[in-house]
């Protein structure tokens, strides 16, 4: 039953067209450093398995260097049904992180669930216990009782490009360790508000999208570079019955999964900055409607009280057009330029008001539980 554990409720509740493919900055050493791109002796050990495979199959290098270290992330939960509760599994995946058990995976593949435990490339089962879950960036943290594992390496290459190879690895329907491959396709990708019920959702922008197939179960999983290090965490896709498209999947970028990952490891908890609007994606029906000089943007409809927005002064109908150097076209946009920066620190937003554009600068705070960027 259960590689579907997430498309239902987010096809009945939240996500009319697309399917988070789960159930249904840099790499870390042992210190969880997220500075650059690293290796360490279990990774070096990885690249040595793939060293007698001839260099003109460069997929099945990046595979037998770092399929060791992505596994099978394997979810029981207890569901509330019309017959009462329900016991149900889940399968999704996960990127081994740090040698000493730290692993990787989609927050949505271990979301309400009662028993976790990993399957290993080698064969091997263990016991994970959940350390920490970010809805904002679906990425959560699993910990096995286990040392010496094969570390994947993580790039914090801000810079891919369009069109270089991408290798996906995963257990899409349960099929552990599948390979598929493709190119990036794009970069900086926000899913678009009408897949999502008209709501942008934070985890769904400044994505990796890529041809490499995504399938259910491969949530959690790697989309790695050509030279075997982790660009991102698969996330999603768009079914072609709903696009009429084919091969169009998302991957969270590994500098936002390894910051994550490294604040819940240490902390406990992800600390997100907080600007404090609610805004829509302007369009040019939108502003030939009100009479806003410029078509593109997120456009405030809402300040939250008490917010950093509110005290910089900002106003309902501003249209964001910029924050830092960081263009914003939409909603998605400024979800993503927002992860750019901590809370506390100012940052000076591009406004257009009442026909002309404006820069505002604003102190960013800590945002609350469920509120808006």
């Amino acid at each position: 039953m259960r590689f579907r554990k997430v498309i239902l409720p987010l096809l009945g509740i939240l996500f009319a067209g697309l399917l988070l493919a789960g159930c249904g900055n840099g790499n870390t050493a042992s210190n969880g450093s997220s500075a650059g791109t690293t290796k360490n002796d279990t990774t070096q050990t990885a690249q040595q398995a793939s060293s007698g495979i001839p260099k003109n199959q460069p997929v099945a290098r990046v595979y037998a260097q770092l399929s060791p270290s992505v596994v099978q992330v394997n979810v029981r939960e207890i569901q509330q049904t019309p017959f009462g509760p329900q016991s149900a599994q889940g399968i999704g995946s996960g990127v081994i992180y740090r040698s000493d058990g730290y692993i990787i995976t989609a927050a949505h593949v271990v979301q309400g669930a009662q028993s976790v435990n990993v399957a290993f490339a080698d064969g091997s089962i263990a016991k994970a216990q959940v350390v920490g879950r970010d809805t904002y960036d679906d990425i959560a943290v699993l910990k096995v009782n286990r040392n010496n594992l094969p570390a994947a390496t993580f790039s914090n290459d801000k810079n891919l490009k369009v069109g270089e190879w991408a290798v996906a690895i995963g257990s899409p329907s349960g099929f552990q360790s599948t390979v598929t491959f493709g190119v990036v396709s794009g970069t900086n990708r926000s899913i678009p508000s009408r897949y999502t019920g008209g709501v942008q959702v934070p985890s769904l922008t400044g994505l990796i999208q890529t041809d490499a197939a995504i399938s259910p179960g491969n949530s959690g999983g790697a989309l790695a570079n050509i030279k075997g290090e982790v660009i991102g965490i698969n996330e999603a896709y768009l079914p072609p019955g709903q696009t009429g498209a084919e091969n169009i999947g998302f991957a969270i970028p590994a500098r936002v999964a390894t910051s994550v990952a490294n604040q819940i490891i240490d902390n406990g908890r992800v600390v997100h900055p907080y600007l404090g609007v609610y805004t829509v994606d302007l369009t040019p029906s939108i502003a030939k409607r009100f009479g806003i000089s410029v078509d593109h943007g997120a456009i405030i409809v809402k300040v939250a009280k008490n917010s950093p927005a509110q005290s910089a002064g900002f106003k309902r109908m501003d249209v964001i057009t910029q924050v830092g150097s960081h263009e914003i076209a939409d909603t998605g946009d400024l979800v993503a330029a927002l992860r750019n920066y901590k809370p506390g620190e100012t940052v000076k937003v591009t406004v257009v008001r009442g026909g002309s554009k404006q820069t505002i600068s604003v102190q960013l705070g800590q945002r609350p539980s469920g509120s808006s960027s």
